[in-house]
């Protein structure tokens, strides 16, 4: 199992090596991302295909709901450091057990979410083909 670091970020701070971001507070914890945000870890990788690796595993836990069992907290829950990085320890060697398997996952996790992306673009389209509408409309009959 290769080895990887998550700490807590800072916003002045700047990585060199391969590493995404993971959302620390409130109910979408554990969340990746690939920019940083007030309430994140960051996860520090070797390689850029390890970083692929830890990346899809967290979206697969974060999308399964995998983090919502280590929430703490009544007003703004959170996930702890340590919680966060033993579920990611102990996934990872799930995972890697069953690698192609796995790979398959991430394979079809990568293809949703690009199709997601799309659906997302062409929605924005339509919302503003409404406006574009409305607008004429709403110009033609003198009330706007």
């Amino acid at each position: 199992m290769k080895s990887f670091r998550i700490k807590t970020h800072r916003l002045e701070s700047s990585y060199q090596q391969p590493h995404f971001f993971i959302l620390n507070k409130g109910l979408n914890s554990g969340k990746p991302l690939n920019n940083a945000c007030p309430n994140c870890f960051v996860c520090l990788t070797d390689s850029g295909q390890h970083r692929e690796f830890l990346y899809w595993l967290c979206f697969g836990l974060w999308k399964s709901k995998s983090f919502h069992y280590l929430l703490k907290g009544s007003v703004i829950p959170f996930v702890t450091i340590g919680e966060t990085r033993k579920l990611i320890r102990e996934s990872s060697i799930k995972a890697s057990c069953k690698a192609q398997v796995f790979q398959k996952a991430i394979q079809a996790l990568q293809l949703l979410d690009t199709n997601e992306q799309k659906i997302k673009v062409t929605l924005k389209m339509i919302d503003t083909a409404r406006q574009a509408i409305f607008y004429d409309m709403m110009k033609e009959t003198g009330a706007g």
